[in-house]
């Protein structure tokens, strides 16, 4: 008798799951039950469909051949029976049935199982705000959400919007939307937007944020909506701004749609997603959950975490549709958090931990180096980077990366990635050998030379300064010996404007008595991207000056007002 496999859910973890279980048991019954009329949604495409990106919106769901994942192809290519606009109203775990309601029609069904996979997701959050329910306050969680919203977009008839919440998906629809000549104001209630990023990092992509013309308001909570005639007129703020808009974004996160796994008593974890083991199982040995509604370990602190990502729901779907198949044979060992956006013609992408949360984690000895360097060969038009990488100074395990500017981040963030799932050192990575060709990347890769740097720093070589702790030491009246090592020209067109003496480094070995009588005197070097910077420190260090610190990231890694 062939077994039954029901899976709950059609947008991403659910596919997968019906799909590797069909493939590994070609004999297995496979049912998918899916609540929306659309399948396989790639809805972190959402944000450049609305942007105008691409304009054909079958290419949200379709093979990379161009064929639509619709009830037909499940059925005829994969041999998987898809059930669109039908809801699952109930689990019954004792009988192993299903209870089904077709959405169109009304009527009731059961659909028995042997195995069940539950990848319900994730529901938007909304706040218990006033207004609410006003005609113009939306999310972008669904298709529905996306076709809305583009055709806001095509139509040209919204002057005014406001993003609420400045995380991925705030961001995503802030660009989207400016791209479509709206008039854009992110509100966010943290003090930084994207807080996968440490704060400098993070004020960096705030900045170039605000240079696209798109305003963003950090530190403030959301007070509710107001309208007219039920339609949206504006946002209001609790210090009592109130932000004129016609159109209102929700992306303040996601919350585990484990309404059906509750009812039919399945464990719910900690961080309110459904409990599963390492072969994604529940508590009940029948039901496999994967995606969006599920928690998961992160593998760095072993602790419980929710990580709402289309790559790891698919991953997860992999897993359980084997497990339902065969019996559990496979594991999936959890998530590190890491990410990646598109912030205009810039990119943020992080992997592991930060700096703030290895502290809040009880490390206790973390280290910290930030880099500023280009991608590629100025002559094969190089891009910056700039990286902070995390790191146990205690045993120099790499906890943490993050990387941000226009070049390819995303090499960047894959290469730390892999580095914290084999739990490679600093020492491990300063050889690390990589692919090297002009087009591709400089002779040593940005990620090996911030793991030199940062090698340099566990040594003593390298005696560093962030710009935050630099910021703090001038606002508390510190006086610190300031020496930018850069050209005139460079100087002029670009500077910090915090006190700074201007001595280039070629000019430096001649002009050491314009430096402190005082060898004991605090001095902080820096040129762009400091790493003249660093060769100043080690020329003043061998002239005998006690005190010399290198500015992390130079002056593009500055995050704060510069004087040009």
């Amino acid at each position: 008798m062939s077994k039954k496999i029901v899976v709950i859910g059609g947008s991403a973890a659910g596919p997968k799951a019906a799909a590797r279980a069909k493939r590994l048991d070609p004999n297995a019954e496979v049912t998918i039950i899916q609540k929306a009329p659309e399948m396989s949604m790639a809805s972190c495409g959402y944000p450049y469909f609305v942007a105008g990106v691409f304009n054909n919106r079958n290419a949200l769901l379709s093979t990379p051949y161009g064929e639509v994942r619709d009830p037909h192809f499940f059925v005829n290519t994969k041999g998987i029976v898809a059930r669109t606009e039908t809801e699952v109203t109930a689990i019954d775990r004792e009988r192993r049935v299903v209870k089904c309601r077709d959405l169109n029609s009304g009527a009731t069904d059961e659909i028995p199982y042997d195995k069940l996979i539950i990848a319900t997701g994730a529901k938007a959050r909304k706040p218990p705000v006033p207004g609410i329910d006003l005609d113009g306050v939306t999310t972008l969680q669904s298709m529905r959400d996306a076709d809305f919203l583009r055709r806001i977009r095509d139509e040209g008839t919204i002057k005014k919007a406001v993003v609420i919440g400045g995380g991925l998906i705030g961001i995503e629809t802030c660009e989207a939307l400016q791209l479509s000549g709206i008039d854009i104001t992110v509100i966010e209630m943290l003090p930084q937007i994207l807080v996968f990023l440490d704060w400098e990092l993070a004020e960096l992509l705030e900045n170039h944020v605000r240079s696209k013309a798109a305003n963003v308001i950090t530190d403030v909570k959301l007070a509710g909506f107001i309208g007219e005639d039920g339609k949206l007129t504006a946002v209001r703020l609790e210090n009592g701004t109130e932000l004129p808009c016609e159109l209102a974004v929700l992306a303040i996160g996601v919350i585990p749609n484990t309404d059906l796994a509750q009812a039919a008593g399945l464990e719910i974890g900690a961080t309110g997603g459904i409990l599963v083991d390492e072969h994604m199982q529940t508590s009940d040995p029948h039901i496999y959950a994967v995606g969006d509604c599920v928690e998961l370990v992160h593998r760095i602190t072993g602790k419980k975490t929710r990580a709402p990502f289309g790559d790891l729901a698919n991953l997860e779907g992999r897993v359980a549709g084997e497990n339902a198949a065969l019996g559990n044979s496979v594991t999936f060992p959890g998530t590190i958090h890491t990410g990646i956006c598109k912030v205009f013609d810039f990119n943020a992408g992080s992997t592991g931990l930060s700096e703030s949360r290895a502290r809040q984690e009880g490390y206790k000895d973390v280290v910290t180096v930030i880099n500023a360097s280009l991608d590629k060969p100025e002559f094969m038009g190089a891009k910056l980077l700039i990286s902070k990488m995390v790191v146990d100074g205690t045993t120099g395990r790499i906890l943490g990366v993050q990387c941000v500017g226009p070049g390819d981040v995303g090499k960047q963030v894959a290469m730390a990635a892999m580095a914290l799932l084999g739990n490679l050192t600093v020492a491990d990575v300063v050889n690390a050998d990589l692919p090297y060709a002009p087009p591709f990347s400089l002779a040593i890769d940005h990620f090996i030379a911030t793991a030199h740097l940062m090698e340099n720093k566990l040594k003593g070589r390298l005696k560093g300064i962030g710009a935050v702790e630099l910021k703090e030491k001038l606002d508390k009246g510190e006086k610190p010996f300031l020496l930018d090592v850069r050209t005139p020209g460079e100087f002029d067109t670009m500077r910090l404007g915090i006190g700074e003496m201007l001595i280039p480094i070629g000019d430096l070995r001649h002009r050491l008595n314009d430096l402190p009588a005082d060898k004991e005197r605090e001095i902080v070097c820096w040129c762009k991207i400091s790493l003249r910077g660093y060769e100043a420190a080690i020329l003043l260090e061998a002239a005998g000056w006690k005190n010399v610190k290198v500015l992390e990231g130079g002056v593009m890694a500055w995050p704060y007002r510069r004087e040009k």
